[in-house]
């Protein structure tokens, strides 16, 4: 009798990073910006605006989060 092949294991996906990043249609990499938790009555409004909206990742960190999202 021929011996089933073995399946291939499956990656398990960093919570962590699944919280913090969205995968766009087209594959980009989105993320929150820092600095909008405390503190924000110092802070310009100006700033904290600014701050609401999305950001790119930065092309040098995205190889390390698409490994810690394999199937995103």
């Amino acid at each position: 009798m021929a011996r089933k092949p073995k399946p291939k294991l499956k990656i398990k996906t960093h919570r962590g990073a699944a919280k913090r990043f969205k995968v766009t249609a087209r594959g980009k990499l989105l993320r929150r910006r820092s600095h909008k938790r405390h503190l924000l009555g110092t802070k310009p409004a100006k700033r904290i605006r600014r701050l609401r909206k999305v950001a790119v990742v930065h092309p040098a960190d995205v190889r390390n989060v698409r490994e810690m999202l394999p199937y995103g």
